[in-house]
């Protein structure tokens, strides 16, 4: 049977440090397998882990430490689709925390380089199907935003 899992590209050789800090935070996450590179593998240190198999909250993802040819970016992102404000908010601050950088829209980006995308589920209610006024008023408000705030949807929702 064939499979389909996002393979990320640690170019700063921290793949297992980022799987183990999913591990640890985000419910449904752990580390797998993990591989050491063999002496002659171009970007990578004989004997330190060269390929991580590791869970995000249930999603099966392979890392890659492969020197910095390549770097990860906003093209790729994980949508952690979250209950609350509560939770967007310890996401958000999770992520962005030790070098993580805000961005727009409710992304942003972790210190290892993954782009996320932290969304309450109110997000995606609020909008429905992009067709009517309300909607269309609340991704105006979203469109400002960083961190998504749900109250200033919802106000916008209603027109206020």
């Amino acid at each position: 049977m064939i499979t389909v899992r996002p393979h990320l590209w640690f170019g700063n050789d921290r793949a297992l440090e980022a799987a183990a800090f999913y591990a640890d935070h985000i419910p449904g996450s752990s580390v797998g397998r993990v591989l050491t590179a063999s002496e002659g593998i171009p970007g990578a240190t004989a004997g330190a882990p060269f390929i991580v198999e590791f869970t995000v909250c249930g999603l099966e993802v392979v890392g890659l430490n492969a020197g910095p040819a390549l770097q990860l970016d906003e093209a790729f992102s994980l949508y952690l689709r979250c209950d609350d404000q509560a939770e967007v908010d310890h996401y958000w601050d999770l992520l962005t925390a030790d070098g993580g950088k805000p961005g727009p829209c409710g992304w942003c980006t972790d210190r290892f380089g993954v782009s996320w995308q932290v969304i309450p589920r109110q997000l995606e209610e609020l909008c429905g199907d992009y067709t009517t006024a309300a909607n269309q008023r609340t991704v105006q408000a979203m469109l400002q935003m960083g961190k998504i705030d749900v109250a200033t949807l919802e106000a916008a929702h209603r027109g206020e």
